[in-house]
């Protein structure tokens, strides 16, 4: 009764105990190396993704207070977020020397397995970002320096953040069901609004940072679902 997610996570539990194991006890290696070929299972069903319209993304980010230092740091958040398509983790885990200001300009998110990849930062964000960073950090400040932090100069976190994120949805509009609101859906958004501006599935699979294509293509199917359902 149990979702694919959860059983392929529990087999990937279980073949690292193995793992740990075989290597303690070499007897064990047959019955690790037997378990180690055991597929993924695949998930065949279209799943619900959330995401925001371009109106309601619009709204969201008026409503952060431009005239108070925390409504800057949010809005620049959001904006960030959403224009590199970032994981939450990878958004909070930023540091000063992961970004590049200079031509051309760019973010160096590093994601799952500590795999790094390159997002290009268009230039109006490139505008903002510069912005950002003289307003609140100082004038060489070491490039291990978080790029986003809390009223005590601690990280944000990811916690921090998805109450951000519900706090302003749900002034922006009371009808968005801010219980499903997560940092995630903004990464969804961009994938969905990439994929309508007709930029190719590699490209967003690269943008995203995705090992497989088959993880990307289930924008393109909720998409076609979407149409199905208007015809």
């Amino acid at each position: 009764g149990y979702s694919v997610n959860s059983r392929n996570q529990r087999m990937c539990a279980v073949k690292s105990f193995l793992r740990y194991a075989a290597e303690k006890d070499k007897i064990l290696m047959p019955l690790f190396l037997d378990v180690k070929v055991i597929p993924k299972k695949k998930d065949t069903r279209v799943r619900e993704i959330e995401f925001f319209s371009e109106s309601a993304l619009k709204a969201i980010l008026e409503q952060p207070d431009r005239n108070k230092k925390n409504g800057q740091r949010d809005l620049f958040f959001m904006i960030l977020m959403y224009d590199t398509g970032a994981r939450v983790q990878e958004l909070v885990d930023l540091t000063l020397g992961d970004i590049r200001l200079a031509h051309p300009a760019m973010v160096i998110l590093t994601g799952k397995g500590q795999k790094s990849r390159q997002i290009p930062l268009m230039k109006e964000t490139c505008r903002l970002m510069d912005r950002y960073i003289s307003r609140f950090h100082p004038p060489k400040a070491p490039k291990e320096t978080p790029l986003f932090y809390n009223r005590d100069k601690k990280p944000l976190t990811r916690y921090g953040v998805t109450y951000i994120l519900k706090k302003y949805a749900k002034k922006a509009d009371a009808a968005l069901n801010s219980k499903n609101i997560s940092p995630h859906v903004l990464r969804h958004t961009k994938a969905m609004h990439l994929l309508r501006a007709g930029v190719n599935m590699i490209y967003i699979r690269d943008f995203l940072g995705h090992v497989e294509i088959t993880t990307t293509e289930v924008y393109a199917r909720i998409d076609a679902e979407m149409k199905r359902k208007v015809f």
